[in-house]
């Protein structure tokens, strides 16, 4: 029976209550960034700019954790609406076996070929002697990060944001202490500098592990066992390809070409590296509330497709495009707030600051276009089980467009790199009256659960 359509206050009342949690897990992380950030920049500049550039591999392994997290919630909210959780807990099963050996590959290409991998982003020695026995050393966290960031995926799918976010945070917050005891060697412990922040990182991913593990032996709703990750259902594994095979190129796409702006910057020299490690703080936090109302938005609108209440999609669509609208601008004034503060976070030569400068103004409107894109891309479309879409949408609009335009610009016309980011950060704005269109269309609006005995 069709449910009856909740007015626009509960919606801001379920969108709240999901988003909150996800935010301040969202803006922990973007804490632990910061921490690095600091403290890794008053050992020096050489450390802040090899982590930097080492952390790629882990933005790129990120981004595909976001892919598989992607294929899970669509499929996962949906079913939750339907209230099908042995369906969701093979999903999660799906999900855990790819991810797993995702890890285990960049785990592999981590620890065996670190120089390889830093070679890729520079060709400054100082930097890549630095870079490789802290990528070898965080390269062990992938292991565990590819078994909880499933289950915590699955967790906010089905509404357990809070559980998330405690168990992540908590990881977190570990982070942070024990980067301070490891670099600086405080507390009779050895100084470590750099590799100090990969243990750190290493061991707060272990006890986040630890945490779901605990969680998955008492919580009942959704099992997890071993037998979840031995479960075939040929059907869903069909399902789970289809819809989120597109979000897993979509975020891989994505991530490549915003690599490659680290690969165009790393050649500008340790001045624009050093500086986009600071500005990358500054976007995080400027973008932290709209991708927490991007993964609550996936999770309330799938569930309210799941459910059969297909009207209200629309409805509720809308009025989390206008809430993102208003979170993306808010976004770029809190950068332009906090410019000292970002000046301070790390001791940076006189050209990177006056690159940080210029490029904290130009990610003030960056983050509105950026902010808007991610939810009606990863939040509305993903809902309702079209990733194809922002997939071709990403991969026209970087590969393209915006990578070309770096290379270009960077080492044939040979630009300032100031120009050169400039014309980096058109990318968002030039797909954005494409994505506006297919939002419209409503093509994306589709129930894609099955019935299973």
């Amino acid at each position: 029976m069709h449910q009856k359509t909740l007015p626009p206050s509960n919606f801001y009342k379920s969108i709240l209550k999901l988003a909150f949690p996800i935010v301040m897990q969202n803006l922990m992380s973007t804490a632990v960034g910061s921490a690095d950030v600091i403290m890794l920049g008053w050992v020096s500049q050489t450390a802040l700019s090899a982590s930097s550039l080492a952390n790629q591999l882990m933005f790129v392994l990120n981004l595909m954790y976001c892919g598989i997290a992607s294929g899970v919630t669509m499929l996962a909210a949906q079913y939750w609406g339907k209230k099908d959780t042995r369906t969701i807990e093979q999903i999660m099963g799906i999900g855990m076996r790819i991810s797993m050996l995702v890890s285990f590959l960049f785990f592999l290409i981590a620890t065996i070929f670190p120089r390889q991998v830093l070679l890729i982003f520079t060709s400054e020695n100082d930097l890549i002697t630095a870079g490789i026995p802290y990528l070898r050393m965080v390269g062990v966290s992938y292991l565990f990060m590819g078994i909880s960031q499933v289950y915590l995926c699955t967790m906010r799918a089905i509404e357990r944001v809070v559980f998330s976010m405690i168990a992540n945070t908590s990881a977190l917050v570990l982070n942070i202490a024990l980067n301070s005891l490891f670099i600086f060697g405080l507390f009779g412990i050895p100084r470590m500098g750099m590799l100090g922040a990969a243990v750190a990182t290493t061991i707060a991913r272990a006890i986040e592990l630890a945490i779901c593990l605990v969680d998955a032996a008492h919580f009942k709703t959704i099992r997890f066992r071993l037998s979840t990750l031995m479960t075939r259902n040929s059907i869903l594994f069909h399902d789970f390809f289809h819809y989120s095979l597109p979000a897993f190129g979509n975020e891989v796409c994505w991530g490549l070409a915003f690599s490659m702006y680290s690969v165009i910057m790393g050649h500008l020299g340790s001045d624009m590296v050093a500086a986009n490690a600071v500005v990358v703080v500054a976007r995080n936090l400027g973008t932290v509330v709209c991708f927490g109302l991007a993964n609550a938005g996936a999770i309330i609108l799938g569930k309210t497709i799941g459910s059969g209440r297909m009207e209200d999609v629309k409805g509720d669509a809308s009025r989390f495009c206008r809430v993102t609208f208003i979170s993306g601008i808010a976004g770029g004034i809190l950068i332009f707030l906090l410019r000292p503060v970002f000046f301070q976070m790390a001791d940076l030569t006189p050209t990177a600051i006056s690159y940080l400068s210029i490029m904290l103004y130009i990610n003030m409107y960056y983050v509105l276009g950026q902010a808007m894109n991610t939810t009606v891309i990863c939040g509305v479309f993903r809902s309702g089980g079209d990733a194809r879409w922002g997939f071709l949408c990403d991969c026209i609009d970087m590969w393209g467009y915006a990578v070309p335009l770096g290379f270009i610009t960077a080492f044939v016309l040979k630009l300032p790199p100031m120009w050169v980011y400039f014309l980096i950060c058109t990318d968002e704005f030039v797909k954005m009256p494409f994505i506006y269109k297919h939002y419209k269309s409503y093509k994306w609006l589709k129930n894609i659960t099955r019935e299973f005995k």
